[in-house]
């Protein structure tokens, strides 16, 4: 894999600064801050979300099996 040292980080930094300008970079910069804030913020939603299923879906998974149990003895 191709290593990124201190040097090749400053080619970029001037190649990114010519292509938008000096005074995009700040924008950039959070625009960039506000879509990872943004992206955490839904992964901690939906995994909150995903918690609150699991119960729901093992009550549902219960009554199910306890009517398959009744079931047995009857069909012996």
């Amino acid at each position: 894999m191709i290593g990124v040292g201190p040097q090749e980080w400053l080619v970029i930094l001037a190649i990114i600064m010519l292509l938008f300008g000096a005074s995009k970079i700040p924008e950039l910069a959070r625009s960039v801050g506000k879509a990872k804030g943004e992206f955490k913020k839904g992964i901690e939603e939906g995994e909150q979300e995903e918690a609150e299923e699991k119960p729901k879906e093992k009550a549902k998974e219960e009554p199910a099996q306890e009517s398959k149990k009744e079931e047995e003895p009857a069909g012996e």
